[in-house]
């Protein structure tokens, strides 16, 4: 599996690409916002030859959703997220205004990544992790393979994603990372939604979140 990573709109979201030798392609958190956005994403798809099959995004925070509809419209292909963050594309143009940034349209789920365990392109299978805390549908898309994680605004490099926002809570986001992710083994590469990537084994050495919550992690105990 190959991964690209474009970085979109004013709040600085990774938007990637993922594909096989089937050329088939699924793109997670579409946050490209304008018309310069949006030829940048079309292009790198038509260099590459690729085929998109999927939007899927790891939750439904505005800034990972805004070029979502061009993707549907343009490729005629599914959204999946989870319903459980729906309210938040329901209210994503006060979430826009709030940081200056117009939405538009707001894309309507296809599959729903609460009922669903896994996405595909091509020969590839992502399953679906359940990880809230940051968005009460939070999701982290894993490639056991390669062992890639995408985790959204749930696992940063050395951070954690915002707690307080409606819908966060941070007791459910350590719960999410200590008995989902660090699960996952030290060797996996994390792609998170914002700044650069990571591996589960430095997230639990460096992350000051994380090793607090280790060190407490009775309290986080699924």
């Amino acid at each position: 599996m190959k991964i690209a990573s474009l970085t979109f709109n004013p709040i600085g979201e990774n938007t990637y690409l993922l594909w096989d030798e089937t050329s088939e392609c699924a793109i997670i958190d579409a946050g490209n916002s304008t018309a310069a956005e949006h030829a940048a994403l079309d292009n790198f798809i038509l260099e590459h030859q690729l085929k998109p099959v999927v939007a899927v995004n790891t939750h439904g925070h505005f800034d990972h959703v805004l070029g979502v509809n061009h993707l549907k419209r343009r490729y005629a292909i599914p959204f999946a997220c989870s319903t459980k963050d729906q309210y938040l594309l329901d209210g994503a143009a006060a979430q826009g205004n709030i940081y200056g940034i117009p939405t538009h349209d707001m894309p309507s789920i296809d599959i729903d990544l609460a009922t669903e365990s896994e996405i595909r392109f091509g020969t590839t299978t992502l399953q679906v992790i359940p990880t809230p805390g940051h968005t009460p549908g939070g999701a982290t898309l894993f490639e056991p393979n390669t062992k890639v994680a995408f985790t959204g605004d749930t696992l940063f490099c050395e951070s954690i994603g915002r707690t307080d926002l409606e819908g966060g809570d941070y007791p459910t986001l350590m719960r999410s990372i200590l008995g989902s992710l660090l699960k996952l083994g030290d060797e996996v590469k994390i792609y998170p939604g914002h700044a650069q990537s990571s591996t589960i084994g430095h997230e639990s050495i460096y992350n000051p979140f994380v090793v607090e919550a280790l060190q407490d992690q009775i309290n986080y105990k699924n």
